[in-house]
């Protein structure tokens, strides 16, 4: 994202939370109070969002001192940051940062887990994200996806091509959607089909879909599915994508069929939010 059009989403983010005045702040806390803070990871976790919570702080005139950087691991109990100046201002906008930070430190630690995961099991197969994420989120989201050594998939509808079932239903088949899709949009955009059958996975595979989604397929399906293609030696001609379906229980029992990606709506739609403070260590008023 531009840093023009960052700057003015984070400032929308505040706004939102402000509403006509942090009432609180602005009685307890004197105008001319200086104070200096750090932003705390209480549990273990990746950081994430640490670049737009010192461009929402400096926004605002607040100095800050990174301690770490964007995708570091990091344990319990450190400090990942330091901020220092107006009083009013960092307390103001706290919760706003905190937020982002949380979320999307928890949606990179958690794609870190399974990535690992299935590295370690030896499967050289992505593990990437859906649109399934917050209205007005998406870009801090798929960032942290990034970030945890994820793949984002599609950020937006014109991305590529997804023929999903109602599409299929709509246009009567999948050789009916593919040729529309062929014909209303460019050559470099990829077409994927969401197959629910092997008999549909096949078919798309045969009319030249880049890519094939086994969609909420059990492992015995996918792994019949994986076979049938590759008797038919149209494998190695299309990309194949599991999803619906996977956890971190069954993930590497997925990534052991060699399938090319394997999407999570999981890793945004219901992601746990690292546990992160703001703990203010010194604080002074300078009356004029």
């Amino acid at each position: 994202m531009p840093i023009v059009l960052l700057r003015e989403k984070l400032m929308d983010f505040l706004q939102e939370d402000i509403g006509l005045g942090d009432i609180t702040t602005e009685a307890v806390v004197p105008a001319e109070t200086k104070a200096r803070a750090q932003i705390i990871f209480k549990e273990a976790g990746v950081v994430a969002g640490i670049f737009e919570a010192k461009m929402f702080f400096e926004m605002l005139g607040v100095k800050v001192t990174c301690l770490v950087t964007d995708g570091d691991e990091v344990p319990s109990r450190t400090a990942i940051a330091e901020v220092e100046g107006d009083g009013q201002r960092i307390l103001t906008a706290e919760r706003t940062v905190l937020n982002i930070l949380m979320r999307m430190s928890g949606i990179a630690t958690a794609t870190r887990r399974l990535v690992r995961k299935v590295r370690d099991a030896g499967f050289n197969v992505r593990v990437a994200a859906t649109r399934k994420t917050a209205p007005g989120l998406r870009y801090f989201d798929k960032k942290a996806v990034l970030i945890g050594g994820g793949d984002p998939h599609r950020f937006r509808l014109d991305d590529a091509v997804l023929i999903k079932d109602n599409h299929i239903t709509i246009a009567k088949g999948i050789g009916e959607s593919m040729k529309r899709a062929r014909s209303a949009v460019s050559f470099s955009k990829k077409i994927e089909v969401e197959a629910r059958t092997m008999n549909q996975a096949v078919e798309a595979a045969k009319l030249g879909a880049d890519i094939v989604m086994l969609d909420n397929m059990t492992l015995e399906e996918a792994e019949k599915t994986m076979k049938a293609l590759k008797e038919l030696n149209l494998r190695d001609k299309v990309l194949i994508e599991i999803s619906g379906g996977v956890n971190e229980e069954n993930i590497t029992e997925y990534a052991r069929l060699k399938p090319d990606v394997i999407s999570l709506g999981s890793l945004t739609h219901s992601v746990k939010a690292i546990d992160i403070s703001l703990e203010v260590i010194e604080a002074k008023t300078e009356k004029l």
